[in-house]
């Protein structure tokens, strides 16, 4: 059995198959996700799972470099803005507009739905390199 938190075999899959500045996204409940990218469908009921707490199971197995973040959720969800920064800590966020998100999902290896039903509760995550 794994040793690190994430069970989800799905998100486990796609973040060993990354490379360095490959991408994967983590999006709520309402993000359209585009059909030629991965959806990994985690969403149950409405919040649960949370996307903080899916930002924080991805973060135990993904090395970041860059997040892409909304310009809409600081001012729509301060909350949820203030707890990615908090996750992230001093890794560098590249602003876009939310319509840039959308777009930039396309280039995901996959995106990961949660059952988040807070507004722009949504990042694109970049792989780093832990050497």
């Amino acid at each position: 059995m794994k040793k690190t938190p994430l069970l989800n075999s799905d998100i486990s899959r796609v973040i060993s198959q990354m490379g360095h500045t490959d991408s994967i996204a983590i999006g709520d409940a309402g993000l359209p996700i585009p059909s030629s990218t991965e959806r990994i469908d985690l969403a149950i009921i409405k919040n649960l799972p949370t996307f903080i707490d899916t930002l924080k199971a991805v973060l135990t197995e993904l090395q970041i470099e860059e997040v892409e973040i909304a310009r809409e959720t600081k001012e729509a969800s301060p909350k949820v803005y203030e707890e990615i920064a908090k996750e992230i800590g001093n890794v560098k966020i590249t602003w876009i507009s939310h319509e840039e998100l959308k777009e930039n999902l396309k280039k995901c290896k996959a995106v990961v739905r949660t059952g988040e039903q807070t507004p722009y509760a949504n990042i694109i995550l970049k792989s780093g390199v832990v050497f």
